[in-house]
This record gives C-alpha cells, sequence and structure tokens, in this order.
C-alpha cells in the first residue's frame, strides 16, 4: 500500500564508497538497456547489483507507473543497499525524467565514488522496430509505447552520456566499460 506521505526519496546521507561504482541506464522501452545491463553484469561478474525498474515497480510492487509511485524510493533504497554493502550498481529503467529525476538526483549527490547516467536515444520508428524483436513483444504494443515513449527525455546532469541509436550493444558495452569503470575491453571480450 502506498504511504501518501512517504518522501520519493527519505534516505539523504553518503552513499558507496571512492572505489563504487553507480551505472544509470535511462531511455525508452526496448532501446537497449536491459540487454546492455545484463551483458555489464555478465561481464564484471558477481562485484556487480543489477537494479530493474521494470522488475521492482511490475514485479515486486504490482505498480503502475505514476508520479510519486513507491517504486521511486524502492529503487533508491536498493541501489543505496548494494553500494554500502560493496557492490558496483548498474540501474536501468525507462525513468521519466519528471518522476525520476530528483531520486536519481539525489543518488547522484550522495554517492561518493564515480556515477555515470547515460540515455539510450532511439527514435520512435525504431523503439517500435527494437520491440518487434524482444520476448515480450506480445506482451504489450503500440499505444503503450507511444503512451510511455519521451524523445530526448535527458535529465541535464553533467554526468549524463547520450548513446545515439546507431551503437551496437558491444559498441555501448564497451563504451561504458571504459567511462564508467575504467575498463578497455575489445569484442572478443564481449
Amino acid at each position: 500500500m502506498i504511504d501518501e506521505h512517504a518522501s520519493a526519496s527519505s534516505a539523504t546521507s553518503s552513499t558507496g564508497s571512492k572505489s563504487s561504482r553507480l551505472v544509470v541506464l535511462r531511455g525508452p522501452s526496448g532501446s537497449g538497456k536491459s540487454s546492455t545491463a545484463r551483458r555489464l553484469r555478465e561481464h564484471l561478474g558477481r562485484s556487480v547489483a543489477l537494479i530493474e525498474q521494470d522488475y521492482l515497480r511490475r514485479i515486486v510492487l504490482k505498480e503502475l507507473d505514476v508520479p510519486g509511485g513507491a517504486n521511486i524510493e524502492l529503487i533508491s533504497t536498493a541501489v543505496r543497499f548494494a553500494l554500502d554493502r560493496g557492490w558496483h550498481v548498474v540501474c536501468e529503467g525507462i525513468m521519466h525524467a519528471a518522476r525520476y529525476r530528483d531520486m536519481l538526483d539525489g543518488l547522484r549527490r550522495d554517492h561518493v565514488g564515480r556515477t555515470t547516467f547515460y540515455y539510450f536515444d532511439v527514435s520512435w520508428g525504431e523503439t517500435l522496430r527494437r520491440h518487434g524483436t524482444r520476448p515480450q513483444a506480445n506482451e504489450f504494443g503500440h499505444d503503450e509505447m507511444q503512451k510511455w515513449y519521451r524523445a530526448a527525455d535527458q535529465l541535464g546532469f553533467d554526468e549524463e552520456h547520450i548513446i545515439p541509436e546507431e551503437y551496437s550493444l558491444d559498441d555501448t558495452v564497451r563504451r561504458i566499460l571504459g567511462e564508467a569503470f575504467n575498463e578497455s575491453v575489445d569484442s572478443s571480450a564481449l
């Protein structure tokens, strides 16, 4: 049950360590966020906690994505929990800027390690094309996706980088490993 008096981001203290990494992947449905997050975790191993907005919102809470939703605080709490216990964190989801900016800004300010945001800038047409290749293509379609789609929904943080739709999955993973984890990797290692 949602507590209407609860703050969307009640934790406001430092989190993580100087060596911890927080990577936030945002963008339209079907843009490649989940695939990228899973490849990063596969490459980096058990040192990375994967926090998926859809899992926390849809599966754990069975909640619609609404302003002030309980999942916003749950995401923040899960990220902080993992960082404070020594994991790097990859957090991914659509996370529309209007609803999630304050929580993500709190994480950005409070995390004492390196925090990097990536926005997957994928056009509406490419989003639809990619969605057709996904296992969940039959779960939701054009109308639902159109309600979720926001072009250029960036946060405006200095730590935010754009992943253009032309990037392959390997290009994206390699770039994030280099920028967020200082790890140089060739395609054969992915």
